[in-house]
């Protein structure tokens, strides 16, 4: 049975119309549930409320299949950034949807819930195929906390397929970085800067030689690194005691995330025994990179899949994480896949309504085809 893609399209409509900013997603929780039990798949929530800051919960469905076969699982997020509420999607005559403007669109990952969704609706009657997993989570957008909350021993698959990338079908993303946060204060000594300068340290100073000695933004090929935060007020006749400073560090290869980001850490370190300040800094990882190579028996998998789609597949890196980071940490091999959003996070966001159409196909031939 192919897939229904006007069935598709207005699944997506009405989805994007129910509001689900990240925290806020108990609307869309219950839509779900609604939906995937209706389809005839067993469905759990989770209690997550408190520990994710959420008013919803993860959602676990499971479509039964051959027990002999090794189960599959699909996941995408259903939180959106803001402005997220009273969207109004128009599908307009190039192809694509787009919101009326004043809002995001929600492709973002409206659209891979609804490839699931359409995908799982297809494949329910077909014989011989495996168990479908599905696991929609909150406030991926917020942190991909639904991913690090989820009650993994609900899962038994050991492979997993996440739609929440930009591009096409045969995007396929095989490897992701991780990230580490630093969040640092430099402590220096107040004085009065034009009485007795010298008897201060400047918090400034120090700081400023810390940037100075660092690797910033492109490190290399794998690696990138950015301070978002450098923040000193006070008045000019005083020389300023405190500096904050947040740092974000990137890469593919978690060797060396660790090592750059002790880079970092060197750098305020240094600066402070230099001058005679404090530092005061916390590490921390908000999730660990992954790179799949083409041995993979998954990568393999889905190669297989856009080829019986007539596509190319297209093996690619992202600069950024996904659900997909969390789920390779927990020891299920996880892809990310292309699902037609584009200009994500901004009111000129759109959908590609032939790629999520070809996501949807791809699902199902992943679903149902011998593994």
């Amino acid at each position: 049975m192919p897939i229904d893609n006007q069935s598709l399209l207005n699944r997506f409509l009405t989805y994007v119309q129910i509001p689900s900013e990240t925290g806020h997603e108990q609307p869309m929780t219950d839509r779900l549930v609604a939906d995937l039990t209706a389809m005839g798949c067993a469905v759990t929530t989770d209690d997550v409320h408190d520990r994710a800051n959420t008013t919803g919960a993860n959602v676990y469905a499971t479509l039964a299949g051959d027990p002999t076969l090794p189960p599959i699982l699909f996941s995408a997020h259903m939180d959106t950034v803001t402005p997220g509420v009273g969207i109004r999607p128009q599908v307009c005559d190039d192809g694509y949807v787009r919101s009326d403007g004043t809002t995001i669109l929600g492709g973002d990952d409206k659209a891979g819930i609804c490839a699931i969704m359409e995908a799982l609706s297809a494949a329910k009657d077909i014989p011989n195929r495996p168990t479908i997993e599905a696991a929609f989570t909150v406030r991926e957008e917020s942190g991909l906390v639904g991913a690090k909350t989820l009650d993994y021993s609900r899962i038994l698959s050991k492979q997993c397929i996440v739609l929440d990338s930009s591009g096409s079908a045969n995007d396929i993303i095989v490897g992701a970085p991780g990230q580490n946060t630093i969040t640092a204060t430099i402590i220096g000594r107040k004085a009065h800067a034009g009485v007795a300068p010298e008897e201060g340290i400047s918090a400034i100073q120090v700081g400023a030689h810390a940037v100075a000695a660092m690797n910033l933004l492109r490190v290399d090929h794998e690696t990138t690194c950015n301070i978002g935060t450098f923040s000193a007020a006070g008045a000019t006749n005083i020389v300023t005691e405190r500096v904050d400073l947040v740092l974000e560090c990137r890469s593919l290869n978690n060797e060396k995330l660790t090592a750059h980001t002790q880079h970092l850490v060197d750098c305020m370190q240094s600066a402070c025994d230099k001058f005679g300040a404090t530092l005061e800094c916390t590490v921390t990882t908000s999730y660990l990179g992954y790179h799949h190579d083409q041995t993979t028996p998954l990568v393999q998998r889905v190669f297989d899949a856009c080829k019986a789609q007539n596509l190319t597949p297209n093996p690619t890196t992202s600069g950024g994480g996904s659900d997909a980071n969390i789920y390779n940490q927990h020891g299920i091999t996880a892809l990310n896949l292309g699902v037609g959003m584009e200009k994500v996070h901004t009111t000129a966001e759109q959908l590609s309504i032939r790629d999520m159409e070809a996501s949807a196909a791809l699902c199902l031939h992943l679903m149902t085809a011998p593994s």
